[in-house]
């Protein structure tokens, strides 16, 4: 069985008219994907966007002094141990939900009675 003809993808005034298009369009009948190679940019950085978190104060201060013992700002060590955590939670093979965490699934509207 033959591969169909790819179809031209088209012209772009705009990144934003690209996007449009693409969060409707199927990618497979434009592009071959199985010759698709992975793109590696070494030299880029992630962007980062500003959050506000509040903490407790004690949590705060011994996330302060781990950063001053390891001589790198508590930000970054933040940073660090929030992608260590992600990576171990996004690699677990079974989903069992830390304690105090609840479990992700549909959500509710309204009130349900619990019996």
């Amino acid at each position: 069985m033959s591969k169909p003809k790819l179809k031209r993808v088209p012209v772009f005034h705009s990144e934003d008219e690209e996007r449009k298009f693409w969060a409707t369009a199927d990618s497979t009948e434009y592009v071959d994907w199985s010759k698709a190679k992975r793109a590696v940019f070494p030299n880029l950085k992630p962007s980062s966007t500003t959050i506000s978190i509040r903490l407790p104060e004690t949590l705060l201060s011994e996330l302060r002094l781990l950063a001053n013992e390891r001589d790198v700002p508590y930000q970054s060590l933040l940073k660090v141990y929030l992608a260590d955590r992600v990576a171990q939670e996004r690699s677990a093979k079974s989903r069992v939900p830390h304690p105090g965490v609840l479990p992700t699934g549909p959500k509710r509207r309204g009130r349900t009675s619990r019996t």
